[in-house]
C-alpha cells in the first residue's frame, strides 16, 4: 500500500496476506475460503483495535497524509454552483487560499479554505498550503463581500502555518493575519470553521475566528508543530512524538478543553479512505450549525462569537499588581 503509516503496518500486512490467498484460490483448485474468512474477521478486529485507540502522534500522521482530502475535494461533494474568486485587489492572487461563492442545499454561502497540492508540481504552485499576506487579504475581501450580501461563511482550515519567508514578511504577513482576526470577530453573518487537516499557528487562526469551530477526528490544531515544540523544549526535533503527546493538539483533547464545538467522525482509517462518505459526515454537521446560527440577529452573532472566545482558557487577575484595591 502506498503512503502507509507506521501504526498501520499490521493492518497492511494482513490485507496483503488476504489478497494473496484470494489470488491463489482463483488460480488453483484449492479452496481457502474458510482461512480467508478467519483472516478477514481478524482484520476487522485489528482495524478496530488500531483505529479506535490512536495516539496523538498517530493522528498527526493521518492529518498529514498526502492523500488527505483538501478544501477543493470537499467543495465538489458538499456544494453546488461553486464560483472561485481570485486576488486581494492589492497585490495578487495566492493559490494557497481557495475562496468563492456557492450553494449549500440551495443556500448561498461563501467558502474560504487553505489548499494544498496533490503532487509536487501543484504543491509548489500552492506553496504547500502556506498562505502569503495576499492570501489572507483575499480571504478577508470575500468575508466582507459575504457580510454585504448576508451570506454565511464556511472556512476550511488545513495549513502548517502562514508562509514565513522574507517576501511574505515584507508584504505584511503579521498585519494581514491580525487584520483578519479583528475583522472576523466583528462579522455580522454566521461563521463556521472546520479543521480538516493540520491547523497550524496564526496561519490557521486567521481563518478560525468563528461562531462554531469543528474538527475532523484525526485533524490537529496548535500554535506550533510537534517538531517545532520539540526543538524549543528539548533542542531535539526528533522528540516530536513526545511533544505531540503533551501538547493537547488533537480533536478529542481540544473538545475536552472546550476550544472546539464538535468532533466530526472520520471514516475508518482516515478521511482519505473514502472522501464521499467523509463529506457526508461534514454535511450533517454543517446543516446543524447553519440551522442554529442563520436565524440569529446580527448583534447576537457578534456577541456569540465574543462570548465564545472570551470563555476559552483559564485566567485570573491579581488586583494588587495593577493598582486596584480589593
Amino acid at each position: 500500500m502506498v503512503n502507509e503509516m507506521e501504526f498501520e503496518k499490521p493492518v497492511v500486512e494482513l490485507k496483503k496476506k488476504i489478497a494473496e490467498l484470494k489470488e491463489f484460490t482463483q488460480n488453483s483448485d484449492v479452496d481457502l475460503s474458510k482461512e480467508i474468512d478467519k483472516l478477514e474477521t481478524r482484520l476487522q478486529k485489528l482495524e478496530n483495535d488500531i483505529y479506535e485507540n490512536m495516539r496523538p502522534w498517530d493522528r498527526v500522521q493521518v492529518a498529514r497524509h498526502p492523500n488527505r482530502p483538501t478544501t477543493l475535494d470537499y467543495i465538489s461533494y458538499l456544494f453546488t454552483d461553486f464560483i472561485e474568486m481570485h486576488g486581494d485587489r492589492l497585490y495578487g492572487d495566492d493559490e494557497a487560499i481557495v475562496s468563492g461563492i456557492a450553494k449549500f442545499q440551495s443556500m448561498p454561502v461563501t467558502i474560504i479554505g487553505h489548499q494544498r497540492g496533490k503532487d509536487t508540481k501543484e504543491n509548489i504552485r500552492r506553496n504547500f498550503g502556506m498562505p502569503h499576506p495576499e492570501g489572507y487579504r483575499k480571504a478577508l475581501r470575500l468575508m466582507k463581500q459575504a457580510e454585504k450580501f448576508h451570506r454565511p461563511i464556511i472556512c476550511f482550515i488545513d495549513t502548517k502555518g502562514a508562509y514565513p519567508g522574507k517576501a511574505a514578511e515584507e508584504r505584511g504577513q503579521s498585519e494581514a493575519i491580525a487584520r483578519n482576526l479583528v475583522e472576523m470577530a466583528g462579522l455580522t453573518v454566521p461563521v463556521i470553521c472546520i479543521v480538516i487537516g493540520e491547523g497550524g499557528s496564526g496561519g490557521a487562526l486567521a481563518l478560525g475566528v468563528g461562531n462554531h469551530i469543528h474538527m475532523l477526528e484525526n485533524s490537529t490544531y496548535s500554535v506550533i508543530s510537534p517538531e517545532g515544540a520539540a526543538a524549543l523544549l528539548w533542542k531535539d526535533s526528533t522528540q516530536a512524538k513526545k511533544a505531540a503527546e503533551s501538547m493537547k493538539i488533537t480533536a478529542p483533547d481540544l473538545k475536552d478543553l472546550g476550544l472546539i464545538d464538535e468532533i466530526i467522525t472520520e471514516v475508518t482509517g482516515g478521511a482519505h479512505k473514502n472522501v464521499k462518505e467523509q463529506a457526508g459526515y461534514i454535511e450533517e454537521v454543517l446543516k446543524r450549525s447553519l440551522t442554529e446560527l442563520v436565524p440569529l440577529k446580527k448583534e447576537k452573532l457578534v456577541e456569540h462569537r465574543y462570548e465564545k472566545f472570551k470563555s476559552m482558557g483559564e485566567y485570573s487577575v491579581l488586583n494588587d499588581l495593577i493598582g486596584v484595591k480589593s
